[in-house]
């Protein structure tokens, strides 16, 4: 079976003016993990987070926080190895496996069937979804079985992220549970 659930609030939804200080406000809310977007402006028209802001954000922020980077890069292994040793001992890479970024975030949402089709063939393997995820559509994502959550502005827009938060993971526990018993 796939670990806990987790959940990390996308960073580029938050008040980048205040970046590090957005970043603590989440990790104090309880989430497990931060989700950086990293596009370079050729795969997809938007340039975002690189090395320099991991590192500053990596000494600035009080707790040792796991950065998941969502690259969505031409070049790839021009990114990672700056990435990971920006980012310490604690990070994932997630490189964009579509020439249509967002079309597979938008058929998972849909319909779930990839992510089903993971958690089949893969039981214990995280899998995380990415893109639009909130409160009213969480339980399509866990009852497809993802188990990693990552949530932009229904997080980082709330008032009270840290109720969102825990909103989102006792959902996909409480639908995981109940997957695990009914086998």
């Amino acid at each position: 079976m796939a670990s806990s659930t987790r959940v990390g609030p996308s960073i580029l939804g938050s008040d980048l003016s205040r970046l590090a200080s957005e970043c603590e406000r989440m990790l104090e809310s309880g989430a497990d993990y931060l989700h950086l977007d990293v596009m370079d402006g050729h795969f997809v028209p938007n340039i975002t987070f690189g090395h320099p802001v991991v590192e500053c954000l990596r000494k600035n922020l009080g707790k040792d926080p796991f950065f998941d980077m969502h690259m969505m890069v031409a070049n790839p292994e021009q990114w990672v190895k700056p990435m990971a040793a920006a980012g310490g001992s604690q990070y994932t890479f997630h490189l964009e496996a579509t020439d249509n970024p967002g079309a597979l975030i938008k058929e998972i949402r849909e319909s779930g069937m990839k992510v089903q089709w993971l958690r089949t063939q893969f039981p214990s393997l995280d899998i995380e979804v990415d893109g639009g995820v909130g409160p009213d559509n969480i339980h399509k994502c866990a009852e497809a079985g993802a188990n990693m959550i990552v949530s932009g502005n229904a997080i980082m827009k709330s008032e009270d992220p840290r109720s969102v938060i825990n909103l989102l993971r006792n959902v996909c526990a409480e639908v995981a549970q109940k997957r695990s018993l009914d086998r």
